[in-house]
Order: structure tokens, then C-alpha cells, then sequence
């Protein structure tokens, strides 16, 4: 206990302090970070940095705080595991704020998503005219329903029955159900009509003439399999295409019968798209056609809610207002009946223009947004937040961010901080390490090179440090002397997708092409609109690879079938026997390493298989050997440690594009739901390098990469250029920009401020033109 003139012993917890954590490759770190001060985790990719903030730090104080909730509650909630280390102090409520896409359920808006729809639904049931119910009268998730009905109750000794009704009034459109558009299946794409059905006539993939989904069709009796459908009767036409379920029997069993409609519909189009196989995503992407809903017009709401209106303004229409004009609108009201919602309204929306989305709308799908949009979406909450003394932990906010925007993200980053925040931050960026109060760097190296904290201090102290981060803090690359000369064009013409106002533009050939504009200018809708159904281009992007825990990127590449091969001709067994999924899987863990114990309530417990070691094999194919190592050892080797191993080959060329994309550091067997947005990008980047004379699109490649990486990425880019290949780069990374043949730059602004071409050249001439605001921050930037 302190005395009356010494400091509080409460106030004696102002550092979060790690003792010996061994997280992923992590060498038993110590480190003390401030506690409301912001720091910066900096160092190359691979260095350990989301390990120790994101793996160790939140993931142990989430989990700490989910061990709070009863134990009935817990076992809905995200089961986390106890980080490896030796010790926490001091660790306060995390909050991560991350880059993973919001969920892409056709129901979420960005109003739903920040509760700022739930406001402006408030907000139309007390002022909007004519009054039409409560606020869920004006909710696209609530449908109207009535009914009636007699109720029995005891009453003084006696059954007395009563007549009871109940009506809800809801928003919801009846006929596209709240989602705003609807299907129509193309029955050409279903069928051939000119073919009976014995002749072959169902086109859908995995539907042969002698299989039983065409047989129950054939053998049902409601069709004739040999007429042409074409020639179908009315009845046979509507049996065949929509009939609702019946039993029939088929060679004596009996089977359900229902139309070709609702039988796909069923297996396929209600099944999530991502998770199908490539032929039948294409299939269904051919068959469905989505058009908005013709009774809402894709407002998703019903006519009552769209008929009461503020102003002449509906719900719908302030909707889809961009946010900047929605800000004006909602400064036209004055009611003192609704001024304190109306204030929290208009400090949600105000958010929403601090954060650099002011030109997106409430109705915007959320999942249409890209990982920088999500990450600053979900800032929004907190902005407002009453909560202070947590932790708020970001992974690259800058991400998707022009320079211009780059500044504004700061002074949020700040505000939180200012609130009596600690601020944790994963970033590459010198303009936000900049700011930090304090910095750790790590490193040297990427996966097991790193791990080690290489300096802890402020800004001036790393520049003088001396680590890779110190070195190039300051790098700045300088506009090209020369550049190449175009082979010629992919014309886009009239592009109208979102934003765009009618784009006429010519994307070079055979050189490196970068689109650049702030946050919202329109580069996505422009390139992915416009290039990625052309033959020949290939797109790379930031999206989850699909896989689970036993998937790798030894698996992803294909790899892992010629490292079996090489395995089974060296020691004269079946290539099978070395698969943790199959024949070579450990019999206590089933190929997982790890054994997982359900504890009925409770959460689930992940212990290292002591049987085999957590390698996830049977001790008789760990007996085999190739040059001296067994199957799991190769495995563990990293990119770069697996191309000196294997020299030659297929195998030791796949690694080396692995290397050229800067993940040299990734072990093979690595788990690819580990791998970070930017490493999944540079992963298929690696995979699709095989290709020549195609056009190569990627978004933002430089995302993840440390400052002292870039300049391998931008080699990497020159190399698929001189061979032969087209490269188109959306990207906001100024290195990127210098080194570009040709530039197209967007907006002036965002949202219906931008859309438009504002400068087509080689990056000197738009640096000596400083006509734009990329024109200004590149010249900044090289200092010219």
C-alpha cells in the first residue's frame, strides 16, 4: 500500500508485459508495451509481428474474457486456445479490428452493420408520413404477417374460449423476401430441348442418361423420356420443370419425385457458391441470372415502407443516398422530438466521412466490400464507443488507402489512443510508424530467421537502429528513365459499373500498367468489371484460399503429390501411404497432430498427439527416408529450405516462384488458414506464373510487405512483364506507382465525386503535372 504522496498502486499497471512467448515462431520474446499509448509492430513479412500481438496478446485476453460467460453460453462462442507463453500481465479487454471481409450474408448492409440503418428506421417511424407502424415496419429482414385463431383459457372454474388476432408489420418486400433481387434460371441452360431426356437432354453437370438423377425422371411415368422436350405438353412441361415433391417407385424403391427446378435449387443454388466445384460454380453462374427485384426496385422493402416519406424523402431513398449527401439531408431536419437521435445519427454518419467512406451508401451489400472497407466499416462502432482503457489491436489500416486517405486514418488512430486507449498496430507504412508513440520492430528474418525483437523505442531510435526496418525507413524509389513501349490495348468502353460515368479507356499490353485513385475513385469497378471475363487474363486476388485445417500450401500448389511421388519411388511403396489424410495418417490423431477432446459444455481442448509427435504420421512411414529426411521433416522445411533439397524438378520450380513472391519463409505444411491476406495473394501469384502472354491482374500486391520486400515484388513484376506477359496493378503503394510504364489514376474524388479518368501517362509526366491529388503525393513522395 502507498503512502498518501506516492503514487497509487493501481496506477502501477501501465505496461502489457509478455514473458517468454513461443507463439508460432516467436523465440521466447519479452517485451513491455506501453498501456494508452499507440505502438507499431513493425518488420519484414513472416517476422513474427501478428504472432505476438494478434496470436498471443488478444487471442489470450479474448479468451480470458470469454471464460467469464457461463459455460452454457460458451460453447456457442469461438473456441481459443491458450497461446504459448510464460506470461501475461496487465492485459486489458482486446478489440481486433482486422481485414477480414464481413460476412458476405445477402441480408447485411453497411447501415445493418453499424447500426446506422437501425437509427434511420427509428428515425421514419416517428417523422415519416403517412405513419405506416414502428421501426420494424421499415425493416427488409421482417416480413408482415397477420392471423387469428381461438383460445382456450380457464376463467372462474370454467373453459372459456376467446378469438384472438395478431398482426406484425414489417418492411420486408414479399416477393425478393428482404434480398432486393431475384433469380431467374435460364431453362435453355438446363436443357436441350431439340433431345428427349433418353437422348441425353439434361445438360447439368453430373446428370448422365444412365444415371439414377435422370433415371427417376425416365422411369417416374409423368413424361415420356423419348418425346423431344420440346414437344412436351403443358402437364408434362410443368411435371418435368416445377412439379412440387411426390413419392413414386422406381424399380420397386421408393423415390422422391420433384421438378428439375426445385431439385437444383435445392442442391445447388442454396449452397454456398464459393464451396462448389469449379464446374458446377460455372455452371450455376451461366444458369441463374440476378436482376433486381422488379416490385422494390432492389430497395428490398415493401410498399408500405417506401411510401412514408420525410420531406419527399423515403427510407429508400436515404438509403442509397451516398453517406456525404445523407450528412446534408439529415442536416435539413429539425424536430426536437428526435434530437438526441437524430444527434447519434448524425455523429454515426459524420464517422463514416471521418473514416474516408463518405461515398459508399447505407444499402451497400456488405459483402461487397473490400478488406480496408471492412476494417474501416467496423472502426465506425468504436469511434462513438463509450469504452475506454481497452485495447484496440488493428492489422494494417492503411490497407486499400491512397495517400491522401492515409493522414485522416491517422487522426483516428490518434483519437482512439486519446480516449485513454492502448493502440496496437500492425503496419508496413512509413507514414503511420511515424506517429507511433512507441515501436517494436522484429525480425531479422522471416519465419524461423525471425521471431526476435531487433528494437523497442520510439521513431528517431529506430531510424538510427540499424534493422532492416531502421534502414529503409526512408527509402524512396525514383520515377523511371526509360519506359516500355505498349504491344498494344484491351479497349474498355462505356464502363458505367457503379460509379463509373460512362469510362472510355485503353489498357496497355506488354507492359506494367498501375490504376491508382483514392479510396472509392472507382479502379475495382473499373478493372474488375471490365477485364476479368476476357480471355486470357488472369486474376490474382486477396481472397480466402478455400481450405481447412488440414489443407497446405503444399497441397494448394500441388507440390504434395510429386513430394509423395519422390518419397514412394525412393523407398518403393504406394505414393499414398505418405498422405496424413489417408493410408499414412497417425491411428491416435487421424493425420490431424493434435488430438481434439469435446468437454460437453465446455470448450474444446487441443493437445499435441504424443503418439506421433504432432506430425500427424504413422511411426511406419516416418521409418521411410529420402536423402535422410522423413516425410514430416520435409514438411517443416520452409520454400526456401525445400529448394535446396530438392534441386531439380517440378517440385524445386514451384518453390522458386514460391521464393520470387517473398514466401520463402512459409513452411510447406503450413496451414493455409494461417496465411494473411496478402500472403494468399502472393500464393496464387505463385501458381498462376506458369502461364505466358496473358494479362495478369492483381489488387494491391504489396499489401503485407515490408518496406525492404517491395522492391523484390516490383523485380518480380518486371520479370513477368519481360516475359512476354501483360500487368495490371491496382495499387496505391507510391514505389509501385515510380516504376509503373503507364499510370491511369481515377476520381478527382470518391463516389460520385470520382468515376472519371483524370490522367493517363507515364508516372513522370504525372509527376511534373502535379494535376491530381496522386500527382501530388507522388511528386511529395520522390521529392521533386
Amino acid at each position: 500500500m502507498s503512502d498518501d504522496t506516492g503514487p497509487h498502486i493501481a496506477d502501477a499497471h501501465d505496461v502489457i508485459r509478455v514473458i517468454g512467448a513461443r507463439e508460432n515462431n516467436l523465440k521466447n520474446v519479452d517485451v513491455e508495451i506501453p498501456k494508452r499509448r499507440l505502438t507499431v509492430f513493425t518488420g519484414v513479412s513472416g517476422s513474427g509481428k501478428s504472432s505476438l500481438v494478434f496470436g498471443t496478446i488478444a487471442s489470450e485476453s479474448q479468451r480470458l474474457i470469454n471464460e467469464t460467460y457461463p459455460t452454457f453460453v460458451q460453447q456457442f462462442m469461438a473456441q481459443l486456445n491458450r497461446p504459448e507463453v510464460d506470461g501475461l500481465e496487465n492485459v486489458s479487454p482486446a478489440i481486433i479490428v482486422d481485414q477480414e471481409r464481413m460476412g458476405a450474408n445477402a441480408r447485411s448492409t453497411v447501415g445493418t452493420a453499424t447500426d446506422a440503418h437501425a437509427m434511420l428506421r427509428m428515425l421514419f417511424s416517428r417523422l415519416g408520413q403517412p405513419h405506416v407502424g414502428s421501426p420494424q415496419a421499415f425493416s427488409f429482414n421482417i416480413p408482415s404477417v397477420s392471423g387469428a385463431g381461438a383460445m382456450t383459457r380457464e376463467k372462474g372454474g370454467t373453459t372459456v374460449k376467446e378469438r384472438r388476432s395478431f398482426e406484425i408489420t414489417g418492411g420486408m418486400c414479399p416477393r425478393c423476401e428482404g434480398l432486393g433481387e431475384v433469380s431467374d434460371i435460364d431453362l435453355d441452360e438446363l436443357v436441350d430441348r431439340d433431345k428427349s431426356l433418353a437422348d441425353g437432354a439434361i445438360t447439368i453437370p453430373g446428370y448422365s442418361v444412365d444415371g439414377w438423377l435422370v433415371r427417376i425422371f425416365t422411369e417416374s411415368g409423368f413424361i415420356d423420356p423419348h418425346k423431344p422436350v420440346k414437344d412436351f405438353t403443358e402437364t408434362e412441361h410443368h411435371d418435368f420443370f416445377y412439379k412440387e415433391p411426390v413419392k413414386v417407385k422406381v424399380q420397386n424403391m421408393s423415390m422422391t419425385y420433384e421438378g428439375i427446378v426445385p431439385k437444383i435449387t435445392k442442391s445447388m443454388l442454396q449452397k454456398d457458391r464459393e464451396a462448389l466445384q469449379p464446374h458446377i460454380r460455372a455452371f450455376v453462374d451461366r444458369a441463374v441470372k440476378f436482376q433486381p427485384c422488379p416490385d422494390c426496385g432492389g430497395t428490398r422493402l415493401n410498399d408500405g415502407a417506401r411510401s412514408s416519406k420525410i420531406g419527399g424523402v423515403s427510407i429508400a431513398d436515404a438509403a442509397a443516398l451516398q453517406i456525404t449527401d445523407l450528412a446534408a439531408w439529415l442536416d435539413t431536419i429539425d424536430d426536437p422530438a428526435v434530437a438526441p437521435l437524430l444527434a447519434t445519427l448524425r455523429r454515426t454518419i459524420a464517422s463514416f466521412i471521418d473514416i474516408g467512406l463518405g461515398y459508399l451508401s447505407l444499402d451497400r451489400s456488405a459483402g461487397t466490400l473490400s478488406g480496408g472497407e471492412s476494417q474501416r466499416t467496423k472502426m465506425i462502432r468504436h469511434l462513438g464507443s463509450a469504452l475506454t482503457d481497452v485495447t484496440y489491436v488493428f492489422d494494417e489500416p492503411t490497407a486499400g488507402l491512397h495517400p491522401h486517405d492515409i493522414a485522416r486514418m491517422n487522426r483516428l488512430l490518434e483519437q482512439l489512443r486519446d480516449k485513454g486507449n492502448t493502440v496496437l498496430v500492425v503496419e508496413h507504412k512509413p507514414e503511420v510508424i511515424e506517429i507511433a508513440d512507441h515501436i517494436v520492430d522484429l525480425g531479422p528474418g522471416a519465419g524461423r530467421a525471425g521471431g526476435e525483437i531487433q528494437y523497442v523505442g520510439d521513431v528517431a531510435g529506430l531510424r538510427a537502429s540499424g534493422t532492416v526496418t531502421g534502414r529503409h525507413l526512408d527509402d524512396r524509389a525514383r520515377v523511371k528513365d526509360t519506359v516500355r513501349t505498349p504491344s498494344g490495348a484491351i479497349e474498355i468502353r462505356g464502363a458505367t459499373r457503379h460509379n463509373l460515368r460512362g469510362v472510355d479507356v485503353d489498357v496497355p499490353l506488354g507492359i506494367l500498367t498501375v490504376v491508382t485513385g483514392v479510396a472509392g475513385s472507382g479502379k475495382s469497378s473499373l478493372i474488375h468489371g471490365s477485364l476479368p471475363d476476357r480471355d486470357g487474363v488472369v486474376v490474382v486476388d486477396q481472397a480466402p484460399i478455400k481450405g481447412n485445417r488440414r489443407s497446405s500450401p503444399a497441397t494448394y500448389t500441388g507440390l504434395m503429390d510429386a513430394v509423395r511421388s519422390a518419397f514412394a519411388k525412393a523407398n518403393g511403396v504406394k505414393p499414398g501411404l505418405f498422405s496424413a489424410n489417408s493410408e499414412g495418417a497417425c491411428i491416435a490423431c487421424r493425420g490431424l497432430g493434435v488430438i481434439i477432446t469435446t468437454l460437453g459444455f465446455t470448450q474444446t481442448v487441443e493437445t499435441l498427439c504424443e503418439v506421433c509427435d504432432g506430425s500427424g504420421f504413422s511411426d511406419t512411414v516416418l521409418a521411410y527416408r529420402l536423402n535422410g529426411k522423413d516425410i514430416a521433416e520435409v514438411l517443416a522445411m520452409s520454400a526456401t529450405e525445400a529448394a535446396d533439397f530438392f534441386p531439380t524438378g517440378t517440385v524445386h520450380t514451384t518453390l522458386a516462384r514460391m521464393i520470387d513472391v517473398g514466401l520463402g519463409y512459409i513452411t510447406l505444411g503450413q496451414a493455409l488458414t494461417t496465411l494473411s491476406g496478402g500472403e494468399r495473394q502472393r500464393l496464387k501469384l505463385a501458381i498462376s506464373m506458369a502461364k505466358k502472354g496473358v494479362v495478369y491482374v492483381l489488387d494491391e500486391p504489396t499489401t503485407g510487405l515490408h518496406l525492404a520486400d517491395v522492391e523484390a515484388m516490383l523485380g518480380l513484376l518486371d520479370r513477368l512483364v519481360d516475359d512476354g506477359n501483360s500487368v495490371v496493378v491496382i495499387e496505391h503503394h507510391q514505389a509501385v506507382m515510380v516504376h509503373a510504364d503507364w499510370i491511369i489514376d481515377l476520381g478527382p474524388g470518391a463516389g460520385h465525386d470520382g468515376g472519371r479518368i483524370v490522367f493517363e501517362g507515364a508516372p513522370a509526366d504525372l509527376v511534373a503535372a502535379r494535376s491530381t491529388l496522386t500527382g501530388e503525393h507522388l511528386a511529395a513522395y520522390v521529392g521533386a
